[in-house]
């Protein structure tokens, strides 16, 4: 028997003496959080929630078993924020369409959550109407053409039924008292609103595909109205994505038990917990920009060495070797190897220790 099939659904229920303590707890992390982050000069400010903000579009997109390109993210989200970076480069459309919803969830976190709005998210996360070599329907709910919605696993006749959502007949019901909710309910602390909100529309499924995705965005949008600030500081899909096998165990035993959803509260505001503390990666990151851009400012650098060496301070796969810097900054060899070798002149790059068949080169300390 799932939740929704329960007599009380969707009037959820939880341990409030529980939750609240926990709760307190968050929120005092989270106001640090953000009172600190707002010390920062602006620009600093700037370049955390841009690296904030791709973590999220990575990662949410990841747990569901995409990988997007770091730089493509970054720089759609870059040009749309109207925040000017040295490696800027074109983006995909599917990755647009995944900027543009999760920018859309968090910079316009008052507006009403619609129908219409969330036709809008899918049919960007899906711009070919298709997942993959599936054609599926974009921009509405599903249907009942594929039979029941199912989240399955295992091989070709094996599969084991984590999940069956709603029947898609019951969709326009049931969503229209999720978005009611959603707009109208204010008697409730906004980052438990979150977490409800995040179990409420995944328990409904309405998509085809996409569902996790736009979930989430919904609880970014929800988090962003918490914060009361379109500015992003902390990445819970990030963390999520770290604790990708809890996520789906604590989902599924939620939405095959009564209307108690305790558990779920209590992992959700746990994991926001370690997204608040994970956030210090991100500022030892701008940081540590910071101080390489202002050691090395009054350095003559060509716009290929200020491109690629901001690529490698966000952090590339694999190491730098002179043919990777030509394929990155679309150079010849020769080209590549001037440019590396003037920054190692310079004191700014360095070759590393270990040997290979290609010479590696590292940031050297400038600490």
């Amino acid at each position: 028997m799932y939740i929704y099939e329960h007599k009380q659904w969707p009037r959820l229920q939880w341990d409030k003496e529980k939750v609240s303590e926990l709760l307190a707890q968050v929120r005092y992390r989270q106001g640090r959080l953000i009172g600190n982050m707002e010390a920062l000069g602006f620009s600093l400010r700037e370049e955390a929630m841009l690296q904030t903000l791709t973590q999220e579009v990575i990662k949410s997109s990841e747990i569901e078993g995409e990988v997007l390109d770091r730089e493509q993210v970054r720089s759609s989200l870059a040009r749309r924020l109207g925040i000017d970076i040295a490696a800027s480069v074109a983006s995909d459309r599917d990755v647009e369409g995944v900027v543009e919803m999760m920018l859309d969830a968090t910079q316009n976190f008052q507006q009403e959550l619609s129908s219409e709005r969330l036709f809008g998210w899918h049919a960007a996360l899906f711009p070919a109407g298709r997942s993959g070599m599936q054609k599926i329907t974009v921009g509405n709910w599903r249907t009942g053409e594929k039979g029941p919605m199912q989240v399955v696993s295992g091989a070709y006749g094996k599969e084991k039924v984590h999940f069956e959502a709603p029947v898609a007949d019951k969709l326009p019901k049931e969503m229209a008292t999720f978005l009611n909710w959603f707009n109208t309910v204010y008697d409730l602390d906004p980052v438990v609103k979150a977490a409800l909100a995040h179990l409420w529309f995944v328990t409904i499924h309405p998509f085809e595909d996409g569902n996790g995705r736009i979930a989430r965005a919904i609880a970014d949008m929800q988090l962003a109205r918490a914060d009361e600030s379109p500015q992003r500081f902390y990445s819970m899909s990030s963390q999520i994505r770290k604790e990708r096998s809890q996520y789906y165990d604590v989902l599924e035993m939620t939405q095959k038990g009564g209307v108690d959803i305790t558990p779920w509260l209590v992992w959700f505001l746990e994991c926001l917990d370690r997204a608040f503390h994970a956030t210090g990666e991100i500022l030892s990151n701008v940081l540590m920009k910071a101080r390489f851009w202002e050691k090395y400012r009054g350095i003559n650098l060509n716009e290929r060495q200020k491109t690629l060496l901001d690529r490698i301070l966000n952090g590339i796969e694999g190491k730098m070797t002179s043919s990777k810097w030509a394929k990155m900054a679309k150079c010849s060899k020769e080209t590549a190897v001037r440019d590396i070798q003037d920054l190692v002149n310079k004191g700014i790059l360095a070759k590393e220790e270990a040997g290979g068949r290609s010479t590696s080169y590292v940031l050297s300390n400038f600490g």
